[in-house]
Formats: structure tokens, C-alpha cells, sequence
């Protein structure tokens, strides 16, 4: 990814200050895998996984847009069985924006939850 990374501009009053899309998605995989009722990230690399091949593995299941200094992410998640599947993708929707925003200061546009699974307790 070297070269076509990119990175979030912010100009202040002595210079700029540059964040990697790495960053951002470091920081929303971390606040995804503190959600409750989320086991992680799928296991198989489908096809909506093609672009995430060379990513680190901290930032996998996580996908960053920038566009016009906004941030579009799309988390790729499996939901442990017994949770309401809508109420564990709004806690990430809100953990993620909430996450991105207090630590970068930037604008967080949509945060898409993509659940690829669910997981049943091995006891059972």
C-alpha cells in the first residue's frame, strides 16, 4: 500500500497534520472488537475482502473511504449467537464514529456493518 496510501489533511494554524488511513482503520477495528456481541471478523476472504489482502492484521474486516475530508468505513463483522444482530450493529456504528472522532477530530460520514456470520458457543 505504500505509495497509495492516503491520508486525511487537517491544516492548523502552524503547519498540517497528516493521518494515514491506517490509523483510522486501527482505531475503528479496535473499537469494533470492544463491542459486545461481536465474536470478530470473518475468517474466509470473500470477495468484499479482495482490497484488504495487504492490510495489516489488526485492521482486517475494516475498509476506509476518504473522501473530501469525511470518512466512510465499512465494518466486516460476525455476531456471537443470542444477540439482536441490529443492536449490536448500532453499538458499533456508535463505538466507531464515536472512536474515530474523539481521537482524530475528524468527521465520520457512515460507518456500514456488514454481518458475515454468526458463532455458536463451542460448549453447546
Amino acid at each position: 500500500m505504500g505509495e497509495n496510501k492516503e491520508y486525511v489533511t487537517q491544516n492548523v494554524e502552524k503547519g498540517s497534520i497528516n493521518i494515514s488511513e491506517d490509523v483510522i482503520a486501527i482505531i475503528a477495528a479496535a473499537a469494533v472488537s470492544e463491542v459486545n456481541g461481536v465474536d470478530g471478523v470473518p475468517a474466509s476472504l470473500g470477495n468484499e475482502f479482495a482490497g484488504l489482502l495487504s492490510k495489516k492484521a489488526s485492521t482486517k474486516g475494516i475498509k476506509i473511504q476518504i473522501t473530501d475530508n469525511t470518512i466512510i468505513i465499512d465494518a466486516y463483522i460476525i455476531i456471537r449467537y443470542g444477540f439482536v444482530i441490529s443492536e449490536v450493529a448500532k453499538e458499533v456504528q456508535n463505538s466507531v464514529a464515536t472512536a474515530i472522532e474523539s481521537t482524530t477530530g475528524l468527521s465520520v460520514r457512515e460507518v456500514n456493518v456488514h454481518v458475515s456470520g454468526v458463532a455458536f458457543d463451542k460448549d453447546k
